[in-house]
């Protein structure tokens, strides 16, 4: 406005123009100096369109990452979900620790010796509640290194761990879960409680097959591994897991858990075992049966060794301690170590009530009459014989038993070598024919109705026609005849003609009363070759036959247990021998009668080489036709032993009479087992010596046609009256009239 003086209100230029004018005006306007030109504006680049294909790709690959963001997501934590919900029921079923120490559904049988000192074990044993608390450190610092080093770190399962076992699989051509499981100790005793599956009788036949399905690794299994893992941590503290594993585990030589191993293997609680010992035990989890220390000790130790440097390089031991514990390595107690009994253990098992030894429930302890002593004379003597007389490639068997006059087994040999557990037993399962170890029976017989040791039979030709068989001619060893000669000559030079004269002059049915009750319970055959002994009967049967004779004609039962009771328990279950003496066989006279007979069998005949210095025997060899067995039989005042030699498939052995090796092993056994006792002389009597009738004339058994005499006109030989000078003619003419003569 013109009027008012005021300058009109116009916005200054906030750029000079493009003619190069100033910001703020020229000269006349008060600005402050020439404006700077502003910068060009940069021309918009023309917008590119993306390639609908890699469009459509790119979209599509966001899609599937999205989608498989939200299955993995949700998957995982529908998996998360189930663990934890399996987790929850695993853990809501497990019992207390307690009920899960020992799952055995049989007992064990501990024996122990007539000393009370341990010797054999059969079944599963079960050393007893050992927490891993109370355990040595030593023990579990050798499992932890051994069996999963991060023990005490995880929760159960590890997946790294399986990652690695899976590879080491592949690697080696088996399948994922097949050889190395990669499992850690928590998921092991997952396993060794069948992920809480319980023995059922009626899906598995046994035990053993219950636990080798459970051992069984599947890929369902391994996946229902993972939650019940983690259910026993939840449940159960480390320590319990450990005493868990710790009673359960197989450690071989039928030791359940680390405490019976212990004391099966070192005899002593695995509360004190030594780095050595403690290596040696956790060596044994990879494969109980193949590293056993009684199986191949060597073998324990070079797996112990590998234990013991993976404890040194995680700590557990110094280097120096690691030094010490492979320069002086676990040793096994003298009775692993001995292996000895066995044969004789698996006799009491076999022996005993079936629900107190091979179906107990319970662990029991069964003493015996078992002297470890005379066990192990017993087997170096066979050692001795066999490594020194018999060729190194013979295949021939043997069978040794000694025991009192009461029929308490003291040793048992059911082979020439140690033989596994339930192996065959030749001393009480082989069936042989006697031989001539039956001829004393025969004797007995006459003693019992009165004959002398020096009364008088025929060796000469003699035939029997025997109904359905005909003709029978027996024959002496040595193929020729002696004529009139005492019955202890007869006995002592094993002549089979008399003693088929003395047996049918007796009867034959009096003879096999005289065996039978004498405890010989196999088939007798009630014919002339009875005397001959074709009959078959155990080592067994005839040594304990043997007592009886020593101990005066009365009879024994062979018995090896002592008394039995249930593990912890003082109180006998059963006490008493399980035999002993039996009846009356034959009169007291008799037995001292036949003992006297028996000992000059030893001093002069057939039984030379079983002779001992210092101390008197009796005894009896025996040989069956074409050599197929070979016995010697024989006793001191403190024991009788039995020896049987031959071959298991009846193969004839070469060379070998009852009165060599079986008389030699004999000698060796009573050498080792008479060795310090006293000597004590037998109990017999020595007959009066009788004037020799004159020669007679033979004749068959026969009548004057051939046929056998009735037994109604086949008298028995006359028992003496008196001791006149015409006795010897009189004995003599009944035996000719009882055979025809």
């Amino acid at each position: 406005m013109s009027g008012s003086g005021k300058r009109p209100l116009v916005a200054e230029r906030r750029y000079a123009q493009a003619s190069g004018g100033r910001r703020g005006g020229g000269a006349g306007s008060g600005g402050g100096g020439p404006r700077k030109p502003s910068p060009p504006r940069k021309p918009r680049s023309p917008k590119r369109r993306r390639n609908p294909i890699v469009a459509l790709f790119a979209g599509l690959f966001g899609l599937i990452g999205r989608v498989i963001w939200g299955v993995t997501w949700r998957g995982a934590l529908a998996v998360a979900l189930i663990l934890g919900a399996a987790t929850l029921y695993f853990a809501s079923t497990l019992p207390d620790v307690s009920k899960l120490l020992d799952a055995r559904v049989k007992g064990s049988v501990t024996m122990q010796d007539v000393n009370g000192d341990t010797f054999a074990w059969r079944g599963e044993t079960y050393g007893g509640t050992l927490r891993a608390a109370d355990a040595s450190e030593n023990l579990r610092n050798a499992v932890v290194a051994t069996e999963d080093r991060r023990f005490y770190r995880h929760f159960g399962v590890s997946p790294r761990g399986i990652a690695s076992a899976i590879a080491i699989n592949v690697r080696a051509g088996r399948g994922p879960f097949e050889g190395n499981g990669g499992s850690t100790i928590t998921q092991q005793v997952a396993k060794l409680l069948c992920l809480g599956v319980e023995y059922d009788s009626s899906v598995w036949k046994s035990e053993a097959d219950y636990e080798s399905d459970c051992r069984t690794t599947t890929l369902w299994r391994k996946i229902k591994e993972v939650p019940y893992a983690l259910a026993l941590e939840a449940k159960y503290s480390k320590s319990d897991i450990l005493t868990i594993y710790f009673n359960r585990v197989y450690l071989g030589a039928g030791a359940r858990g680390f405490e019976a191993a212990s004391q099966r293997y070192f005899g002593k609680s695995a509360a004190d075992v030594s780095p050595a010992e403690a290596a040696m035990l956790a060596g044994l989890l990879r494969a109980p049966s193949y590293y056993a220390p009684t199986n191949n000790l060597q073998r324990a130790i070079d797996r112990a060794n590998v234990i013991v440097g993976l404890m040194e390089e995680q700590h557990y031991l110094t280097h120096a301690q690691a030094e010490d514990a492979i320069a002086h390595p676990a040793a096994l107690s003298p009775a692993a170590s001995s292996r000895s009994g066995g044969a004789f253990a698996d006799w009491v098992m076999e022996s005993g009530p079936d629900f107190l030894t091979r179906d107990t429930t319970e662990d029991v302890v069964i003493r015996t009459t078992l002297d470890q002593r005379i066990q192990a004379a017993t087997e170096a003597a066979v050692t001795k014989v066999f490594k020194e007389k018999v060729s190194s490639g013979s295949k021939a068997q043997t069978a040794v038993i000694v025991m009192s006059a009461d029929g308490a087994v003291r040793g048992m040999v059911g082979g020439r070598t140690v033989e596994p557990q339930g192996s065959f037993n030749r001393a009480t399962q082989a069936l042989r024919q006697t031989g001539s170890a039956f001829k004393p029976f025969v004797y007995a017989a006459a003693m019992d109705e009165g004959f002398s040791p020096a009364d008088f039979v025929e060796d000469t030709p003699l035939t029997l026609n025997i109904p359905g068989s005909g003709p029978w001619t027996p024959s002496n060893y040595e193929r020729n005849f002696q004529g009139i000669v005492t019955l202890t000559q007869a006995l002592a030079n094993s002549l089979n003609i008399p003693a088929v004269r003395v047996s049918e002059a007796m009867g034959r049915e009096n003879v096999i009363r005289v065996a039978q009750g004498f405890g010989i319970h196999s088939n007798l055959v009630n014919s002339p070759s009875l005397a001959l002994g074709v009959s078959e009967a155990t080592l067994l049967e005839m040594t304990g036959a043997y007592a009886g004779i020593l101990n005066g004609g009365q009879s024994v039962h062979p018995y090896g247990v002592l008394d039995l009771r249930l593990q912890g328990d003082d109180r006998p279950l059963m006490s008493g021998a399980q035999g002993g003496m039996g009846e009356r066989v034959i009169s007291d006279r008799a037995a001292q009668l036949l003992t006297y007979m028996m000992t000059q069998v030893v001093e002069n005949g057939t039984g030379r080489r079983a002779r001992l210095s210092g101390h008197e025997a009796a005894g009896k060899t025996g040989t069956t036709s074409a050599a197929r067995d070979a016995w010697f039989i024989g006793f001191t005042a403190d024991y009788v032993t039995g020896v049987w030699m031959g071959y298991d498939d009846n193969t004839p052995l070469t060379g070998v009479t009852g009165g060599g090796l079986p008389a030699e092993i004999w000698h060796e056994v009573m050498t080792r087992v008479e060795d310090g006792l006293p000597s004590t002389p037998l109990r017999k009597i020595i007959p009066e010596p009788r004037v020799p009738p004159s020669q007679p004339t033979n004749r068959p058994v026969t009548d004057e046609n051939g046929n056998p005499l009735p037994e109604s006109q086949d008298p028995q030989l006359a028992r003496p009256q008196d001791d006149s000078p015409n006795m010897a003619e009189r004995i003599l003419n009944d035996v000719r009239r009882a055979f025809g003569g």
